[in-house]
């Protein structure tokens, strides 16, 4: 007699259902999605049929939220309206939100919904889906203003409507904020004490790194005639198609920062670029850059040399849009 595999047995039937959960919700899902959009589209060309105020448009979600809610019980609150109708007018074409925002739930889209930018807005569905982003991680690159920090550039900005460029500005998000790493204000932390941070955060890191980055190595050896050299970080980018890599500096950055890091890429270029590789980007990160180094040092007009600057701890909102600025008129400069 055949031995009966039970453990096999049982393990292919909860597979099944696993599976016809998901489907079910995925389905259930891509309803709410769509039922939502259509609701807040019929919100709208009411609004539009009659009085032209926004008091009549509070009187509409009013009435219909009570009406919904009385017959359909709790969960047709008048925010509950407003968001539909905030998801029509940022997202109008539902069959562009079909092709090109998939596997997101009605609270990704919520979580949005906040931004009041449109352009950013549907920049921040459409990465979340490709980079298959967590509500929490979507929420966090708002909160940290993902989308402002890596455009550098007004047409990028505007192209973005189409799809994110793969340009070199996909690895120049400046200021890098790096929260996560759990310095409190007045820690005395080293350089080394940044690296070992960032590896142990390293899914966090490589998120707000941006786009299409993969880790390689951390202190890499390279050898020559001159001797050891150690790069504290070297990652991948399979959309720019090249290797990245990081120097850590504590501080403001320096001629010799800028410097060394031109002998890194050169090198890495020489010793360890393959076939298919688009040239090495240096990216020397530390606490504080400078106006000058980006306007005299080797940093101007180079392609494949830049300074960001890291902040360990969370800013106000109004420090940070201040620190975006300052940033992209240190691009400006290099690139000028």
């Amino acid at each position: 007699m055949v031995p009966v595999d039970n453990n096999s047995f049982v393990s292919d039937i909860k597979q099944l259902i696993e599976h016809s959960r998901r489907t079910a919700y995925a389905a259930v899902n891509s309803i709410m999605i769509d039922t939502y959009w259509h609701i807040g589209q019929r919100i709208v060309e009411q609004e539009q049929q009659g009085e032209k105020r926004a008091e009549y448009g509070k009187q509409i979600i009013k009435m219909l939220s009570k009406e919904l809610t009385q017959e359909y019980g709790e969960g047709w609150s008048e925010r509950t309206l407003w968001y539909c109708k905030s998801f029509f007018l940022t997202f109008n074409d539902i069959e562009i939100l079909h092709t090109r925002v998939q596997n997101l739930t009605w609270s990704h889209i919520r979580t949005t919904l906040r931004v009041d930018d449109p352009v950013a807005a549907r920049w921040y569905l459409q990465t979340a889906s490709q980079e298959m982003w967590s509500v929490r991680t979507l929420d966090r690159n708002i909160s940290t203003q993902y989308f402002e920090r890596h455009f550098k550039q007004p047409q990028l900005v505007e192209d973005s409507r189409k799809n994110p460029p793969a340009d070199k500005l996909e690895v120049l998000k400046s200021p890098v904020v790096a929260e996560f790493l759990g310095f409190n204000p007045g820690t005395d932390y080293t350089e080394s004490d940044l690296e070992k941070g960032l590896i142990s955060h390293l899914q966090e890191f490589l998120v707000e790194m941006g786009r299409g980055f993969a880790f390689v190595a951390r202190q890499k050896h390279i050898f020559t005639d001159a001797g050891d050299f150690y790069i504290d970080l070297v990652f991948y980018n399979y959309i720019l198609k090249c290797f990245v890599l990081i120097d850590l500096k504590k501080g403001q950055i320096t001629h010799q920062d800028i410097g060394q890091m031109d002998m890194y890429v050169r090198m890495y270029d020489d010793l360890q670029r393959t076939e298919g590789d688009n040239p090495t980007i240096g990216i020397v990160l530390c606490s504080e850059t400078s106006k000058d180094i980006a306007r005299y040092s080797i940093l101007h007009d180079n392609d494949h040399l830049f300074a960001a600057k890291y902040m360990a701890l969370m800013p106000t909102e109004e420090e940070l849009r201040r620190e975006i600025e300052q940033q992209k008129e240190l691009y400006n400069l290099q690139n000028s």
